[in-house]
């Protein structure tokens, strides 16, 4: 993990979040929507996974990402790269249907973070939180090994 890393995380109070890894913080709630800021480091990522809720992720500084979305509802894998770098088509934000597995992990760039906002409505529920299985996502996207072996534990 980068010295800039680590002041972040520092900085905003962010704490490790297990088990789909990276750092984060509840930031807002109310009774139809809820916030946090979540920080993936340049030796961790977010292990695919999968909400109750639609969510938004939001971009806020550090280096890019690449998030990805496997569909169960019509098998297909759809990626974004967000980022600062909007017209060399990075994107600020990025919109995740409930039920829809997503994973994400920093691409590139040299300050070994990616800093975002991550927005779920209704509000975030732990018993919405299901960690994908390896080997049951291998079964569901048979098509995509790299992807799943990628973004899983």
């Amino acid at each position: 993990m980068t010295a800039a890393a680590r002041q972040v995380i520092a900085r905003l109070g962010l704490a490790p979040l297990p088990p789909e890894g990276g750092f984060f913080r509840a930031t807002w709630r109310n009774a139809t929507a809820s916030a946090i800021l979540y920080l993936i480091t340049d030796d961790d990522f977010s292990a695919l996974h999968r909400l109750a809720q639609d969510e938004v992720w939001h971009f806020c500084a550090g280096d890019p990402i690449e998030h990805v979305q496997l569909d169960p509802r019509d098998g297909l894998v759809r990626t974004a790269r967000l980022g600062p770098d909007i017209l060399a088509g990075e994107w600020p934000q990025v919109v995740v249907p409930a039920g829809v597995w997503q994973g994400a992990r920093r691409a590139g760039g040299s300050s070994g973070f990616a800093l975002l906002g991550c927005t779920v409505s209704p509000p975030w529920d732990e018993r919405g939180f299901e960690l994908g299985a390896r080997a049951e996502l291998l079964a569901a996207f048979p098509a995509h090994p790299g992807i799943v072996r990628d973004f899983t534990r």
